[in-house]
């Protein structure tokens, strides 16, 4: 049965009649319950979130915590928080005029000293306050449900201080949510991957207490110097390990094979490229590797574990040995950390340069625009693809988080190689890659290839291009192999 306009308006009319009723009722239910609880926690709580009081110190609270989660979590709250208050407050309170609540219902004690006199409708303080608490929960679940919580008790106080009714405080929560999500859609969060467990595969070995059988292989000058430290705690805490030191004439090559001659056990000191010339070795002799960090990033030996040269030394006393992959290339060369096409050396040089001044971020935007202008672009065949890349990445395992700028390994025995790819030879290509990074969505881009794979071979269109590896410039090739090579290196590191 067809109804006219006319009893279709008086029937929304009769629902709005009754909410508002309901919204009153309940109303005056919270400030009439004698609660002395109320009385004692709310007039401080709302006080505590006027003007986001409340957020921002939980913001800097955080963002002090040192955790990854909880300061992105921080910053996309504060994000969230500041963008909803000019919504709320320059336009909600705008468009609807309500009348706040009637004073003398609430106790004296609950009271607040200065009431508002915008419009009640929606609550600014409710508002914020979800939209901090879903923008947070957002990048970590478990700490958006404390939020969340917190938020519900904020919002409970603007109704039992008599400054909004129920209602507003529901239009502020969706207002505060709606706006968090939004931010959500437009930066994604980081979802960090999630790599399979497996256990790892330890290898018997004798202890060594005091290093008996160890041969070391260092450069005393590596590291600005610290290969000398590396020498003298060495021999304070294995006194019966072998030393030889590098010169600076030294083919390291000839050096690491003649020491695995006589070695039971092959230890480096020294940068991640020498780290790499004795991982070939050692794979070669089937002798197990010790490393000790004395290079200047020694990101090899702090995904393994030995970050300190005490921590190597603890493995080799308790002939704690286990396997590790390596990536071939070529099947003649060897590469324990990453390898690259085009300047990828660069914008990690650039990046590392200025992340302690601005941060990771700022400094990631800034070094992949210097890159991307300076760079000199090669042209590569895969897959049946053909791209034109100023940027790319070849991972021994799996390193996190996605995108491109890959920092850490969290197991290095998945028998995969991580390869990541910028394409540049489209239109508009670094304005495109520059503002997906810039949102947090450049996974997302067609221009972003990314891929975990036992083998990886590409080809170059413009005659042979330089492969680094581990931080060096090496060979030149036409066509690149990439092979994982399956726990193929036994290396002295902690037991989990």
């Amino acid at each position: 049965m067809n109804r006219w306009p006319w009893q279709r308006t008086r029937g929304i009319h009769q629902i709005t009649q009754g909410l508002g009723t309901l919204d009153r009722e309940i109303f005056e239910a919270i400030a009439n319950s004698p609660t002395p609880l109320l009385d004692t926690l709310m007039p401080p709580l709302t006080r505590a979130a006027d003007h986001s009081k409340l957020w921002f110190a939980v913001a800097a609270a955080l963002a002090a915590s040192g955790q990854p989660k909880a300061t992105r979590g921080a910053v996309r709250g504060v994000v969230a928080l500041g963008v909803t208050s000019l919504l709320t407050n320059q336009l909600a309170k705008r468009m609807w005029k309500r009348q706040r609540p009637a004073r003398t219902s609430v106790p004296l004690p609950r009271q607040i000293r200065r009431f508002p006199t915008s419009s009640s409708l929606p609550s600014g303080h409710s508002a914020s306050a979800a939209a901090f608490a879903v923008a947070a929960g957002m990048e970590s679940p478990p700490l958006g449900f404390g939020l969340a919580l917190l938020a519900g008790l904020v919002g409970l106080s603007r109704v039992a201080t008599g400054a909004h009714y129920p209602g507003d405080v529901v239009a502020g929560f969706g207002i505060g949510a709606g706006v968090a999500v939004l931010g959500g859609k437009l930066v994604p969060p980081v979802v960090e991957t999630q790599l399979p467990k497996t256990e790892p595969l330890f290898v018997p070995t004798v202890n060594r207490p005091e290093g008996a059988g160890l041969v070391l292989v260092v450069n005393p000058a590596s590291g600005s110097g610290t290969g000398a430290r590396v020498i003298a705690e060495v021999l304070e805490a294995l006194p019966k390990a072998e030393i030889v030191e590098l010169a600076s004439t030294d083919d390291h090559e000839e050096v690491l094979r003649d020491a695995a001659k006589r070695a039971e056990v092959l230890g480096i000191g020294g940068g991640d490229g020498t780290v790499s010339t004795a991982a070939a070795v050692a794979v070669e002799s089937g002798l197990p590797l010790a490393v000790f960090p004395a290079g200047t990033f020694n990101h090899f030996a702090k995904d393994i574990g030995c970050d300190t040269v005490g921590k190597t030394v603890e493995a080799i006393r308790k002939g704690a040995v286990s396997c590790v992959d390596l990536v071939c290339i070529n099947e003649n060369r060897i590469v324990i950390n990453t390898a690259s096409v085009g300047a990828y050396p660069m914008f990690v040089q650039t990046r590392e340069k200025y992340e302690r001044r601005v941060g990771k971020p700022l400094a990631g935007i800034y070094a992949m625009l210097y890159t991307l202008r300076h760079a000199t672009p090669v042209r590569i065949r895969y897959d049946n693809k053909t791209i034109q890349t100023s940027l790319s990445f070849i991972g021994n395992s799996v390193y996190l988080p996605s995108g491109f700028a890959p920092a850490r390994r969290t197991r290095m025995d998945d028998g995969l190689i991580d390869v990541r790819l910028l394409e540049t030879g489209k239109r508009l290509s670094r304005t495109r890659i520059l503002l997906a990074l810039s949102l947090g969505r450049l996974t997302r881009s067609p221009l972003y290839h990314e891929m975990q794979v036992p083998e990886f071979t590409f080809e170059s269109l413009d005659g042979p291009i330089p492969v680094a590896r581990d931080g060096e410039v090496g060979d030149e090739f036409d066509k690149v192999r990439f092979t994982a090579r399956y726990r193929a290196l036994p290396v002295f590191r902690p037991t989990p």
